[in-house]
């Protein structure tokens, strides 16, 4: 048997791209390019293995989540209520409807950074904010195939992300020998008497978190479903989940090189605290030509998270509450127009007074302590249940890294609780 050429093998690649590009879209946000880039200017190079443990988790999730889809009878809430109970599917609906629209005023603002640079005021914002939740509401009623639509956009969106940040990458030229030994893992030196260990990881925690999302890899299994795939559909599943998370993690990458070059023992960078400072701070670097191509990758980052992230929320909430998971049907459009109008109100509030809700942050914190790992233990637990053998059997090395996924998720919900405590009771 002739081998199959290398075009044919390419198109089969990008044939069976579809749901992770979604979920790649959704992780790939503000939060994440955020995170590379402060990881990228506090030590270089020396934590890039920190990112390639991350995609390989989020890998191994995703096609977890991709299997279940496939293979169970319902949708993972509906196998949740039958097999454990309305409650328990709702309650997994409820906390993933409130950690999605907690955090959507960050995906409103990660939008609004983006375009700083092309506007001459910030009189404009709160327009800019409505307008754009107007639009993605209109387009939620207004297509009757939205699935199709959403999968052509996400895939526009990341080679927008792609070539902006390529384009930066290059201009950056970093040095190559000090980027690839930063794939073998290490930890940065630190002077103890100075600074506690905990803060040291701080930003390596926070880039591995925005990278290894359970909430994005639970969604995979709506979408798998929705984009229609049968059992005959398991190998392009693993394809799927394993290029589009890799191109996450590409993405990632790429941003924390050019970070690491430009950004890296730079006295005019004091903190970078949004998108916003990183795209300022590498104006003096690649000038004004720069900046505006970072910003369209900022852009195409925050928006693909913005629209995306509301209709997690608001599919799983419908779906745990029994209504139906597929973004076409009525209560799922209605559950994701909620979340989208709390982003925008609590982005307006706070561009309008000019301060962060606070007591929001700590409570989305709060729900993302329980959240996760419930999210995490709900697919694990079905993934090993007694019908799950023969034909139906879920790989070892899934189940596998899937556990150390789960586990990987308490010591960061056990690490955002200790940092709440902290918040709350100055402990």
């Amino acid at each position: 048997m002739s081998e199959q050429p290398p075009s044919n093998l390419i198109k089969r690649i990008l044939g069976s791209l579809g749901p992770a590009i979604i979920t790649a879209s959704v992780v790939l946000g503000p939060g994440s390019i955020l995170s590379a880039s402060k990881i990228g200017h506090t030590y270089a190079y020396q934590m890039n293995w920190v990112l390639v443990i991350a995609v390989i988790m989020m890998i191994a999730m995703t096609a977890l989540s991709a299997r279940l889809g496939i293979q169970l009878d319902g949708t993972i809430c509906d196998e949740l209520a039958k097999r454990a109970g309305r409650p328990v599917a709702a309650a997994t609906g409820i906390i993933l409807f409130l950690i999605a629209a907690c955090f959507q005023f960050s995906n409103n603002l990660g939008v609004l950074a983006a375009v700083e640079p092309f506007m001459g005021s910030s009189n404009a914002d709160i327009m800019i904010i409505i307008a754009m939740n107007i639009f993605i509401i209109l387009a939620l009623y207004g297509f009757k195939h939205l699935y199709a639509m959403i999968e052509t956009l996400m895939k526009v969106l990341v080679g927008i992300m792609i070539i902006a940040f390529a384009i930066n990458l290059l201009m950056a030229k970093p040095d190559w020998g000090a980027a690839i030994a930063g794939f073998i893992p290490s930890l940065p030196e630190f002077d103890t008497s100075k600074v506690k260990f905990s803060e040291v990881m701080t930003p390596v925690v926070a880039l591995y978190a925005t990278t290894f999302s359970v909430a994005g890899a639970f969604y995979q299994s709506y979408l798998v479903r929705q984009k229609g795939w049968t059992r005959y559909n398991l190998k392009q599943g693993l394809i799927d989940s394993t290029v589009g998370i890799c191109v996450l993690g590409l993405i990632t990458m790429m941003v924390l090189i050019t970070a690491a070059k430009v950004l890296y023992q730079n006295p005019d960078v004091k903190t970078l605290g949004s998108v916003a400072d990183v795209a300022k701070s590498l104006e003096p670097g690649f000038g004004t030509f720069g900046v505006i191509i970072f910003s369209l990758g900022i852009f195409a980052g925050a928006f693909s998270s913005f629209l995306v992230n509301a209709m997690i929320g608001g599919s799983v909430l419908s779906d745990g509450l029994g209504k139906g998971g597929y973004i076409d049907e009525k209560w799922p459009k209605l559950c994701t127009v909620g979340a989208l109008m709390m982003g925008m109100v609590v982005a307006i509030y706070t561009k309008t007074m000019g301060q962060s809700p606070v007591g929001l942050i700590i409570f989305a914190q709060s729900l993302t302590v329980l959240g996760i790992p419930m999210l995490a233990i709900a697919m694990l637990w079905l993934a090993t249940r007694s019908d799950m053998t023969g034909e139906n059997a879920i790989p070892f090395w899934m189940k596998f890294l899937g556990f150390i996924g789960l586990i990987t998720s308490l010591l960061l919900a056990g690490r955002t609780a200790y940092s709440l405590y902290e918040k709350l009771f100055g402990g």
